[in-house]
């Protein structure tokens, strides 16, 4: 099945065609079987459309009101998830990935044994309570990181 995109030419009404493929909606269309919904005129044409492009793998999506992860957020939670996700992209653009080394490598930098920097990468429930303890500044990230080499 294909959807498509239908306006009627005598009032402009825009609406949705399901057809087998484009040859059943152009002989449905000449047999004068296709009308519009809100009139009735058979002066019906296809209307534009917008390709579906799907987002690539390693791009955070942005909530929508109809999607799962909005149902029921208030308009003003998801402008902040968004624009936390937008701070958060920015910020990694500045860091370095460290990946499973990072509890290591916070520790030397917080140590003064290797130079300063951001820093992200992966660490257990455990070494980030270690890190907190021994006083490095660290802290979750509130959206899922890529690692680099599995990015698309």
């Amino acid at each position: 099945m294909i959807v498509f995109d239908l306006i009627c030419q005598s009032a402009g009404h825009r609406f949705e065609g399901w057809f087998a493929s484009s040859e059943a909606f152009a002989e449905q269309q000449r047999r004068g079987l296709v009308d519009c919904p809100h009139c009735g005129t058979t002066a019906v044409a296809k209307a534009p459309m917008a390709p579906s492009v799907p987002r690539k793998g390693n791009q955070l999506p942005v909530p929508a009101q109809s999607s799962p992860v909005a149902a029921g957020l208030p308009p003003e939670a998801l402008a902040v998830m968004e624009k936390l996700a937008k701070l958060q992209a920015e910020a990694l653009k500045q860091s370095r990935w460290v990946g499973e080394d990072f509890a290591e490598a916070s520790r030397a930098i917080h140590y003064g044994e290797r130079a300063a920097e951001p820093i992200h990468g992966q660490a257990t429930l455990e070494e980030a309570k270690d890190l907190l303890e021994e006083g490095v500044a660290v802290m979750p990230l509130p959206f899922p990181v890529v690692p680099p080499d599995q990015a698309n």
